[in-house]
């Protein structure tokens, strides 16, 4: 039990470190459209960089962890993101969009090791009953490194200067290199904190044993990956809700300093302490969400929650403007608890196969990098009345309630 407490511990970590590399996309989105001067579409394709590595790499990287452990795993997918990370300063020389999108794709796989490994790892690592409550504590980390991630990193990339080339004073001492070169240099100091901070829990884990379980501890035999994981019911359609609700999630996430900044006319400063209240929001959302599933039935809860969210998008859509703003704030709570809580749903009683259902899981991750696009194409053609284009997250949280309504048919066995 005291291993388990400390496994626990260590994993929490992992969780509060791949929010903060997730949750500076949405900073980097609104840097990147400044120093390589992109328009919302072209700077939304750093979330497709980024989200396409969760569609490419769960199933070898769960093969590599059924051949290997978790523990391995982990540590491999630390040192993968702090590399990634530490490129940024070479990037800073080179200043290409292109070469940003590849340092993005590298942190995301080490971050797909994380996350393949320590969402079922959770689960697993207790009572079967209490999974769904444990992840979303442990999610609640996720939240954590979020906020901080929004409320003060985004500080430290964010100027408040966002000139043009026709708009630059003249007075501005270098001219408009010497304003790239410091928006540029503006985006390597969180990256080198980050990469610092996973090389730290790296070495740790070097030293520190994970306890083993489940398959782990007999010697891994069989298929590496196991695709027959996906006849059950309430994976198959799990995996199809997944899709939905990041592509959702991060449709919201990624576009909000757009939203403020471009189209509500808020200033940067304004708009990044408007984002610390948001992921604040999504943090408080955990935690009050882990406390109430003591009480109501996870897929219950799922529904509700998914349920407020597409009301909440129906706000948005008519208002915009603050009054959308201050909806998305209620739509980041709601939006809480809903992916540890689908993840421990979707893979509830698979034994054996919960390695591959996870890889399938976080493949379905790969929604962040196509539903974003499609958001911010609407939000771009349609400047005039923007707000419409949140009619996307809609259609997504609709296909999150109906996951809930329908689990206890798609797994009767629960």
């Amino acid at each position: 039990m005291k291993h388990n407490k400390v496994a626990l511990g260590l994993i929490f970590c992992l969780f509060f470190l791949w929010a903060i590399s997730s949750n500076l996309l949405p900073t980097m989105i609104r840097q990147l459209m400044k120093t390589c001067e992109l328009n919302t579409f072209e700077a939304s394709f750093t979330e497709s960089a980024y989200w396409l590595a969760y569609f490419v790499c769960p199933i070898p990287i769960a093969m590599f962890m059924r051949r290997y452990s978790y523990r391995v795993g982990i540590i491999t997918g630390l040192l993968i993101a702090a590399m990634g990370g530490l490129l940024f300063f070479p990037a800073a020389m080179v200043k290409s969009y292109g070469v940003y999108l590849c340092i993005f794709f590298i942190i995301a796989t080490g971050m797909c090791f994380l996350e393949t490994a320590a969402n079922p790892y959770v689960t697993v690592l207790g009572d079967a009953h209490t999974a769904p409550r444990r992840l979303n504590l442990a999610q609640s980390f996720n939240g954590l490194g979020a906020f901080i991630s929004a409320m003060f990193l985004s500080k430290l990339v964010l100027s408040g200067n966002d000139f043009t080339r026709d708009t630059l004073p003249a007075d501005y001492l270098g001219g408009w290199d010497a304003y790239i070169q410091t928006e540029t240099d503006s985006m390597k100091l969180p990256y080198l904190l980050l990469a610092s901070a996973l090389i730290l829990v790296a070495l740790i884990l070097v030293w520190v044993k994970l306890p083993k379980v489940g398959d782990e501890e007999q010697e891994a035999k069989g298929k590496l990956i196991d695709f027959s994981a996906l006849r059950k019911p309430h994976l198959c359609w799990g995996v199809i809700a997944q899709f939905f609700y990041n592509g959702g999630q991060t449709a919201v996430n990624s576009l909000f300093l757009v939203y403020c900044c471009t189209y509500a006319g808020i200033d940067e400063d304004t708009a990044t302490t408007f984002f610390g209240l948001y992921m604040l929001a999504f943090l408080v959302g955990r935690w009050i969400g882990t406390l109430l599933m003591g009480r109501f039935k996870p897929e219950h809860m799922l529904t509700v929650y998914a349920l407020a969210n597409v009301v909440l998008c129906v706000v948005i859509m008519v208002f915009g403007g603050y009054v959308g703003l201050y909806a998305m704030l209620a739509v980041s709570f709601f939006m809480s608890i809903i992916y540890p809580t689908q993840f421990s749903l979707a893979i509830d009683g698979l034994g054996e196969q919960t390695k591959s259902g996870s890889a399938f899981l976080v493949m379905a991750i790969v929604g962040n990098a196509c539903v974003p696009q499609f958001t911010a194409f609407i939000m771009h053609h349609n400047a005039q009345v923007y707000q419409i284009a949140y009619i996307v997250p809609l259609v997504c949280f609709v296909a999150c309630a109906v996951y809930g309504m329908m689990y206890r048919k798609l797994n009767p066995t629960e």
